[in-house]
């Protein structure tokens, strides 16, 4: 299929679904430019329902992935949830940053025809599109799991970065991104921007939190001043 597509002489973009159950991953990028990682994913928080998963599980399956993600050739975790009504709307914001920072393809999964307000605001994201659509093209990785909080960080063109910190718990909890998780000096100095309440803290040093809602991320542009 791919060569027969290739040979066409048209711009195809060829999406391979196999489940991920023979490691795509590793053959994909010559093959296709994107395929599916896993099983189906459905709109809920955490479960599985004989071959699909809901959307923390599916996250879980990326974490290894990352390394076989870039340009042109892309993971493919399965098409968004947010709007379908299994999930809170802090969950739905979840699901949409993590996908960004996966280097996802944004396949909306709902019915654009009956969107509330939240689910066009999430959708809209033009800050957390940008992350996900960055040219350098490097997929997230996890780089901290304790427990229910956890840090994710990608690398962004021209020496900028992308971090949420994830609270999968459910009580509120006090998060740091630290800068060694950037690779930066501790004296570092560098603009944040928070990707949802869009606000802006200048000349940031050190570290970068927050408290972090039940289910909840804080998701953040960090710029090093030069």
């Amino acid at each position: 299929m791919a060569k027969a597509l290739r040979e066409s002489g048209r711009d195809i973009v060829l999406s391979i679904c196999e489940w991920g159950t023979a490691n795509p991953e590793r053959w994909g990028p010559t093959t296709g430019h994107l395929w599916r990682t896993t099983g189906d994913i459905y709109d809920a928080w955490e479960g599985q329902k004989d071959w699909s998963h809901g959307m923390t599980n599916i996250l879980d399956m990326q974490v290894e992935r990352a390394a076989h993600a870039g340009p042109n050739g892309w993971n493919d975790p399965d098409m968004l949830e947010v709007g379908n009504g299994g999930m809170t709307t802090t969950e739905y914001e979840s699901h949409f940053s993590l996908w960004a920072m996966l280097a996802a393809p944004l396949i909306a999964g709902n019915d654009l025809s009956r969107m509330d307000a939240d689910t066009v605001r999430i959708l809209t994201n033009k800050d957390v599109i940008a992350v996900d659509q960055d040219p350098l093209g490097k997929q997230g990785r996890r780089m901290l799991k304790e427990g229910d909080l956890e840090v994710w960080v990608r690398p962004l063109q021209g020496g900028e970065f992308a971090a949420v910190l994830f609270n999968r718990g459910k009580t509120p909890a006090d998060m740091k991104l630290k800068w060694d998780r950037l690779g930066l000096a501790t004296e570092q100095k560098a603009d944040v921007k928070d990707l949802w309440s869009k606000k802006v803290t200048k000349g940031v040093s050190g570290s970068y939190g927050g408290k972090v809602a039940p289910h909840g991320v804080i998701m953040v542009r960090v710029t090093p001043q030069r």
